[in-house]
């Protein structure tokens, strides 16, 4: 044994020594029991753990902090140099088709107009708009025109030279039956021929189509109208319905907002046309600048004369296989200025009604003659199924002249 150890056992012996008799030696007992004596909990005193803050999402540790900054700029960087690369490879390109224009001589065969009229199709769809529509000159006249300009700005793509997309958005103003929704499908298919539509269809709406009934709902209804129509033409017919200027709080005005926005950022995917009647399609124009603007090319479709609405019933025959004979061609004329001066007409839609009931009083002769009556022994020719006679007008211009005042419009 060492002299510390030694020392150390004699001092406390000398000092239990000098303990009073009677005095109870005490144990010391710890205080906490258990194997963590940390008395603020199981976890080390200075350890962070959070807290209750709302905001301690936003504290990190700063190495962490400095890396995801570090990407971030990275980030900049790498799209600050994609968009150099992309305006050099921009100016390159520019610089290219100025030097290839310069070169290229004037003499530079293009192809002739015809051979892109025909090619594409166009020439063929303006020769169903002549036959399809009687008159109406001064629409095809404008019609010829936009397709002129679409083959001759396909001519100069074709060259190199620059080009883009012409305001093809439409106004169609005149009254019912007067060719605006055949004018809108032909239009259609010339575009989807020159490659300015993918489809080249056409979507018919009215505001039922496009407003809603309560709130969140009209802005679904019409962009799924505009989701039908994409790559073709929308068609809102008497579209002056869609504004209420009596009412602030109408859902029109939501849906008039959308329409806005698609024909500006959508214009080479969707041709939007807008018909009614000439004067209520001005006041809407007045209210809704927006949609005047946008709109590159009107077209106002004037009423048929008389002599016209008989050449559109000699049409619809034709179509239909029946044969009308002169006789009955006068009748009809006779029928159609009636009719003209009786409130609602409608033009060609005046005309189909008329056919329709000419069809079925031929149908009604035909079969009291060959069912009822056994004529021939209940043998009809072709040519029976085909005609069409006086007879068959006549009783429509009967029940005019017969009517009564009140009932004439309905005849």
């Amino acid at each position: 044994m060492n002299l510390s150890a030694a020392l150390s056992i004699l001092f406390v012996a000398s000092a239990s020594a000098f303990v009073p008799a009677g005095t109870v030696r005490r144990t010391s007992v710890p205080l906490y029991a258990g194997s963590n004596q940390n008395p603020f909990g199981n976890t080390a005193s200075l350890e962070y753990t959070g807290g209750s803050d709302p905001n301690n999402k936003n504290y990190g540790k700063l190495a962490e902090k400095l890396n995801e900054a570090d990407i971030e700029r990275r980030k900049i960087q790498e799209e600050a140099d994609r968009r150099e690369r992309a305006a050099e490879i921009r100016r390159e390109e520019r610089l290219a088709k100025i030097k290839y224009m310069n070169d290229m001589p004037d003499s530079q065969p293009a192809g002739t107009v015809d051979e892109f009229m025909f090619k594409e199709g166009v020439q063929d769809q303006l020769d169903k708009l002549d036959n399809d529509l009687v008159g109406l000159l001064a629409v095809k006249k404008r019609v010829k025109e936009i397709a002129a300009l679409l083959v001759l700005d396909k001519m100069r793509r074709k060259l190199g030279f620059e080009t883009s997309v012409p305001s093809l958005h439409m106004s169609f103003t005149g009254a019912p039956g007067t060719g605006k929704t055949t004018v809108a499908v032909r239009m259609g298919q010339i575009l989807a021929k020159m490659g300015y539509a993918r489809r080249g269809h056409v979507v018919l709406a009215t505001r039922d189509d496009l407003v809603g009934q309560y709130v969140g709902h009209t802005a679904p209804k019409t962009k799924e109208m505009i989701k039908k129509a994409m790559g073709g033409v929308l068609l809102v017919d008497e579209a002056y319905y869609l504004y209420n200027a009596a009412n602030d709080r109408d859902y029109g005005q939501e849906s008039i907002e959308i329409l806005l926005n698609v024909m500006e950022n959508n214009q080479d995917d969707l041709v939007v046309a807008v018909a009614g009647y000439k004067d209520r399609m001005d006041k809407f124009f007045s209210y809704i600048p927006g949609m005047m603007s946008r709109i590159g090319n009107h077209i106002d479709f004037p009423n048929y004369t008389a002599d016209e609405l008989v050449k559109i019933a000699g049409v619809m025959s034709r179509d239909l296989e029946y044969d009308i004979d002169e006789a009955a061609f006068a009748t009809f004329k006779n029928y159609i200025e009636a009719r003209m001066e009786l409130p609602f007409f409608s033009n060609a839609r005046t005309v189909r009604n008329a056919m329709d009931r000419a069809r079925m009083n031929s149908a009604i002769r035909t079969f009291e003659r060959y069912a009822i009556q056994g004529e021939n022994g209940g043998m009809c020719s072709v040519a029976d199924l085909k005609n069409i006679d006086a007879d068959d007008f006549q009783v429509l211009l009967d029940d005019i002249l017969n009517a009564d005042t009140d009932k004439r419009i309905f005849a």
